[in-house]
């Protein structure tokens, strides 16, 4: 089993900036992507960045130009600083692990809220 525990997450000003953070543990050895999802009230999971053992980044859209995921592999640690907060990116992000074809590790999320 995998343990994935997030911080970071908080009320933040449009505008401000927050880093988030996911240490895995247990059975890690296998893992090959981490990244961050995040979910709003009424709307799907998506994907906002992840990040594969050899550092190639994926990053949704929305994010481009504005989060940057990062990985420490000495100390299975995923990073997503977020600058440029909008009130849109208000929302639930999950930490996620995968041993692709084999297994999905989730964590249990931390609140981003983005408001005035």
């Amino acid at each position: 089993q995998v343990k994935l525990v997030e911080s970071g997450g908080g009320l933040v000003q449009p505008g401000g900036s927050l880093r988030l953070s996911c240490v895995a543990s247990g059975s890690i050895f296998y893992i090959n992507r981490m990244g961050w999802y995040r979910q709003a009230p009424g709307k799907e999971r998506e994907l906002v960045a992840d990040i594969t053992a050899g550092g190639t980044t994926t990053y949704a859209d929305s994010a481009k130009g504005r989060f940057t995921i990062s990985r420490d592999n000495a100390k299975n640690t995923v990073y997503l600083q977020m600058n440029s907060l909008k009130p849109e990116d208000t929302a639930v992000y999950l930490c996620n692990a995968k041993v692709p074809n084999i297994y999905n590790y989730w964590g249990q999320g931390t609140q981003v809220t983005v408001s005035s």
